[in-house]
């Protein structure tokens, strides 16, 4: 059973996913820590029996409130970290510290449209597919090998909020199985490369 850290900035919907799913899954979320106080995701959480931490990364710099998530997380017996709609950009420091050990959600298809205002661009580009891809988290933004993806069409009268509310929906399945993956040893990060076994 791996101890599982959930980084979260907001109403923490992926991590509503991953705590439902856990009733059989080989892991637990022993701790949700949110750079935002009053995050929705931390009532979640709370609801849930986990603990939770509030860590402002306000008048910090980015190393610093790295810092002291890094020792938050240690402090709790952390394994894996996953990443759940958590809007800050993590020093290279705690992506290599963390490496292998780290993931992400993203509501793309990797490596397509990094970054944010994905559903915005996908339209503008009139893609016929979206989706989400988990990945691990690397230095590079968004840069990390994926460990599982899903697709979802993209329709001609799509606005943003449309398409997004259709990535969500196969996130919610996709990130529990992906992390499910990686508790399990079935994928593992091995010189830059997801290795599935």
């Amino acid at each position: 059973m791996k101890r599982i850290g959930v980084l979260i900035s907001g109403r923490g919907s992926n991590l509503g996913a991953l705590i439902a799913a856990q009733k059989d899954a080989p892991y637990k979320i022993v701790l949700v820590i949110s750079n935002i106080e009053g995050a929705y995701g931390l009532t979640r959480a709370s609801e849930a029996g986990i603990a939770t931490k509030v860590i402002s990364h306000k008048g910090k710099s980015r190393e610093a409130f790295d810092g002291e998530l890094d020792m938050a997380l240690r402090a709790a017996g952390v394994e894996i970290v996953c990443l759940a709609g958590f809007m800050r950009i993590l020093s290279d420091g705690f992506a290599r510290a963390w490496e292998g050990k780290l993931v992400n959600i993203h509501p793309s298809l990797l490596p397509a449209y990094k970054g944010t205002q994905v559903h915005e661009r996908v339209i503008a580009a009139r893609e016929n597919q979206s989706g989400a891809s988990v990945h691990f988290v690397v230095p590079e933004l968004d840069a990390g090998p994926v460990i599982a993806q899903a697709t979802v069409p993209v329709h001609a009268d799509d606005s943003p909020d449309a398409l997004a509310a259709r990535v969500l929906a196969v996130e919610h399945k996709l990130y529990p199985e992906a992390l499910r993956l990686l508790c399990d040893g079935k994928v593992t990060l091995q010189k830059g490369l997801a290795v599935f076994s």
